[in-house]
């Protein structure tokens, strides 16, 4: 099969959350299994030197948007086996940042016109185009109004991913004649609510909608998950799948992590041990044997922030150390900050994301916290439970699907249903208690670091979907 993976941001090219680490990942785990899957994303400023000099020029066009017609340039390169295209044009790309402009929408308009404008000016045409989130949204709208019936077009297939409900593309009417080009009688496929929403013409047109965890897939045909597009997907259950995400088993490897005090596997857990002594003496820490808990995420209310803020000082009080790492909203980093200043021995927290950083706190902490109030798929609790270290999680999205309470036989962490903080410190205080047990607390870190979270089981699910609904012609 040949697969062109379509989206707004890829490692290690560019990337601003979880959607770049899929798509740098997935398509070379799909390659593995003999498919060509290839990428194409914005070439934006922010892409480094070291990678632009060995971009390769093939040919420049013109993309309609609307009315006007602009200048498209498209280059390539290959990297890891992966071909990779990227879709120029200064006046939407050659900025700072990846979003959060004025004109996003004309800036992706552009961008999914010339994803399927592209198709005839290179040697490749895909049997499956994978659309990611409401930046590529319109290009199965695009596929369905203008090119199905085109030569070179015909019996190509669209899947859309949805990464996180939440950012579906809304704005107003006027940019369906303005921007997009939609005809009239092509309107009712982007129109919801009064507005003109890109995700429900993806969810509309696409041939099959996939989300990055099972329960992310029946949670989001709940009102209170789908963010107002649930009205929709419950008519198009037929076509809905959830995949889990997995993890660059590659990046996160405590065997070969360079950037961590000391290498250890499931076997030789011992180097464990000095990668929380290292985390400990940096942060300047209180000696003693309590558990340390890792925090690495967005200060946002939606990963479950306030619940942590609610019973803080409590789990402070009995002993417990936290490294913390992340940015987000002022209240919660201030919260933070005072935090750290309060109990220095015991609290450490650093504002921002520090790469080098989250692997010292996923190697050295005992214990991993991720409270969300949602969460799609997560990717931390995998990160950390491939470093040996005992995810909490809410029971919620991919967090639900990849980790299982360690109060029966086989779990690989703690988890509580509720979102409520009493609930969360309950958890807490057992794994607390398991901790104490070190030959019982050695078999749940052996457990968790023999769980598999490759992209390699992600891609096989991806493609038994792309070989179903090509077997539907």
């Amino acid at each position: 099969m040949k697969i062109l993976f379509a989206a707004s941001e890829a490692v290690p090219f560019a990337a601003s959350g979880g959607l770049a680490d899929v798509a740098g990942s997935l398509p070379k785990a799909i390659k593995a299994k003999k498919h060509d899957c290839r990428v194409v994303i914005p070439l934006y400023k922010s892409i480094k030197p070291e990678f632009r000099e060995k971009l390769i020029f093939l040919t420049n066009i013109t993309v309609d948007v609307s009315w006007r017609k602009q200048y498209c340039g498209i280059f390539m390169t290959i990297r890891d086996g992966i071909t990779y295209y990227f879709i120029d044009n200064e006046y939407y790309y050659s900025r700072d940042g990846l979003y959060g402009f004025y004109d996003d929408c004309e800036r992706f308009v552009f961008f999914d016109r010339a994803v399927l404008e592209m198709l005839k000016y290179i040697d490749f045409t895909p049997d499956i185009i994978n659309c990611n989130d409401w930046q590529t949204a319109l290009i199965p709208v695009y596929y369905n109004v203008y090119y199905k019936y085109q030569q070179g077009y015909d019996g190509i297939k669209t899947v859309f991913t949805i990464h996180n409900i939440e950012y579906q593309g809304k704005y107003g009417k006027e940019v369906l004649s303005e921007l997009m080009g939609i005809p009239a009688y092509n309107a009712g496929l982007l129109d919801y609510d009064g507005y003109v929403n890109m995700m429900k013409g993806a969810i509309e047109t696409s041939d099959m909608i996939t989300t990055v965890s099972p329960s992310y897939a029946w949670e989001i045909l709940d009102p209170w998950y789908a963010h107002g597009l649930d009205r929709i997907l419950v008519t198009k259950q037929y076509k809905l799948r959830g995949i889990m995400n997995g993890i660059d088993t590659k990046l996160y490897d405590p065997e070969r992590d360079k950037l961590i005090a000391a290498n250890y596997s499931a076997r030789k857990p011992q180097g464990k041990s000095e990668c929380k002594k290292a985390l400990i003496e940096e942060f300047g820490f209180a000696e003693g044997d309590e558990p340390v808990i890792g925090i690495v995420t967005r200060f946002v209310r939606h990963k479950g922030i306030d619940l942590i803020r609610c019973v803080f000082e409590e789990m402070v009080h009995e002993g417990i150390k936290f490294a913390i790492l992340g940015s987000g909203e002022k209240i919660y980093e201030d919260f933070f900050i005072e935090m750290a200043s309060r109990y220095p021995d015991r609290v450490a927290v650093t504002v921002g994301f520090v790469p080098e950083l989250s692997h010292k706190i996923y190697a050295g902490a005992d214990i991993f916290l991720m409270p969300s109030q949602s969460e799609p798929c997560g990717l931390a609790q995998m990160i950390a439970m491939r470093y040996g270290t005992v995810p909490i999680v809410r029971e919620t999205g991919g967090l639900r699907d990849s980790v299982t309470d360690n109060g029966g036989e086989n779990g690989n962490g703690y988890t509580f249903k509720t979102y409520n903080a009493n609930d969360m410190l309950d958890a807490v205080h057992r794994a607390c208690y398991d901790y104490r047990d070190k030959s019982e607390w050695g078999d749940l870190i052996y457990r968790i670091m023999n769980c598999d979270h490759s992209w390699s089981a992600s891609a096989d699910a991806y493609i038994d979907i792309y070989k179903e609904i090509l077997s539907n012609n």
